[in-house]
């Protein structure tokens, strides 16, 4: 049986909702909700959280994740790039543990998961071989090709194209190809991938479709989880229960 590591990252830095990663949404706080959801997951073996926080590695510790090592600060700011954490992780499991054949990549940002979906999507990847990762996406609401850009000289033109003639983009929805958004749901990594071609994701990527689902990167944000929370408390029910 392969082995396989939820990764969790957690910085302290965040500027659009301060410590939103220990901020309560309902009852537990947003890190818990995915914690929560990799340890009820049968196919993942251990659930670590990737931080540079001791108090965020306390907090994640009493809800049941590990936090073996604390992230340096080169591999934690605004700048920082998900195969930095990755990387350092894997980089640390090798010298002090071992290292998991498949890593996947939890964002705490995105709450509303359902364990089961995980672990289809773990087994998605899996079966196909020749993939080299696998993100969660789910269908934007407008198409992209209907979106635009702003040219050089101050006109609106047509995303990805030169045209600023954009009465094509008033045409019906069916009109255009379905476009996706990837959303933080579930991300399955090769870390055999990973450490050949020093990418994460690479030219080889499955997509897996999700519910669509929402982000925390504003207070705004926050708000509407709180929201739909409120709506659907079954939520916090398929993953605390």
């Amino acid at each position: 049986m392969p082995t396989i590591f939820a990764l969790i990252p957690a910085r302290a830095g965040s500027k659009g909702v301060p410590h939103k990663n220990i901020r309560k949404l309902g009852e537990h706080p947003l890190i818990e909700w995915s914690i929560a959801a990799c340890n009820k997951a049968t196919s993942i073996s251990r659930t670590i959280v990737s931080t540079d926080s001791m108090e965020y590695a306390q907090i994640s510790k009493a809800m049941g994740a590990e936090v073996p090592f604390l992230r340096p600060t080169e591999f934690s700011g605004d700048r920082s790039t998900d195969y930095d954490f990755i990387k350092h992780a894997l980089d640390w499991f090798a010298v002090n543990d071992y290292e998991p054949d498949y890593i996947v990549h939890i964002r705490p940002t995105t709450p509303y998961r359902a364990s089961k979906i995980i672990d289809c999507a773990v087994e998605t990847f899996i079966n196909n071989p020749n993939a080299t990762s696998l993100r969660s996406v789910h269908p934007m609401s407008e198409s992209a090709y209907k979106t635009f850009e702003i040219s050089p000289g101050g006109q609106l033109k047509l995303i990805a194209s030169d045209s600023t003639a954009l009465d094509t983009a008033n045409n019906a929805r069916q009109d255009f190809p379905l476009t996706y958004v990837a959303n933080g749901y579930v991300d399955v990594l090769s870390t055999r991938f990973i450490r050949k071609a020093q990418l994460i994701h690479g030219n080889h990527v499955i997509p897996f479709i999700t519910p669509v689902v929402r982000e925390v990167d504003t207070e705004d944000d926050f708000a509407y989880l709180e929201l739909e929370l409120n709506k659907n408390p079954e939520f916090a029910t398929r993953i605390f229960k």
